[in-house]
């Protein structure tokens, strides 16, 4: 019981503790940005989550199956959001795929309305990052994209589109190498969220 993240005394004399307990309280940071937001229009997190989602991302990634994955939830879930979301006319739902049980999500007219008022929602914390140096910052970012990595390939995090875990990502000696562009790839221009990335085997 006493070996615990939370445990104070474990902070003390483990950093990584420290470090763990941290991120918990930035995850707490998110969930409080994210429920003014649902006051203000009337929707639940998960339902902003998926507009925010869909405004950003490819057809192909806008579907049942892939938002269940990409947040961690059951279908069942996601599929009762999309009908609250229907209902309000805030998505198009599309059934042209020749299997009628999948259908491609996007936002409606009122839809894009409705996100001009929520996609900034973590503004507040994007303007406390803006105040490290570019050193810190580039620090910051190489380490969080390492966990993401690591945290995928252990089957914590079910999704993650970072280079790390894309086909096209190469490691020479110390140059980061993307295959797809040709080019090589500054630690800040690794991606959390790459639109083509395709997942490399496991090895």
């Amino acid at each position: 019981m006493k070996e615990s993240t939370f445990n104070p005394a474990q902070q003390e004399k483990d950093i990584s503790s420290k470090i763990v307990a941290g991120l918990e309280r930035v995850s707490e940071v998110f969930k409080i940005l994210l429920w003014d937001k649902t006051k203000l229009v009337g929707l639940s997190p998960i339902q902003i989550q998926i507009l925010i989602f869909i405004a950003f991302h490819k057809p192909n990634l806008c579907n049942v199956s892939h938002l269940a994955k990409e947040f961690n939830v059951t279908k069942p879930t996601v599929s009762d959001a999309i009908k609250i979301l229907d209902k309000k006319e805030l998505i198009i739902k599309d059934v042209s795929s020749s299997d009628s049980r999948s259908y491609a999500i996007s936002l409606s007219d009122l839809g894009n309305d409705l996100i001009s008022q929520i996609y900034d929602f973590s503004s507040p914390l994007k303007k406390q990052v803006d105040s490290f140096s570019q050193p810190e910052l580039e620090s910051l970012f190489g380490t969080l994209s390492q966990l993401i990595y690591k945290l995928n390939r252990n089957g914590v995090l079910s999704v993650q589109r970072t280079c790390y875990g894309c086909k096209f990502y190469q490691k020479n000696k110390e140059v980061d190498y993307c295959n797809l562009l040709q080019k090589e790839l500054l630690k800040q221009e690794i991606r959390l969220d790459c639109p083509e990335f395709e997942e490399k085997p496991v090895s």
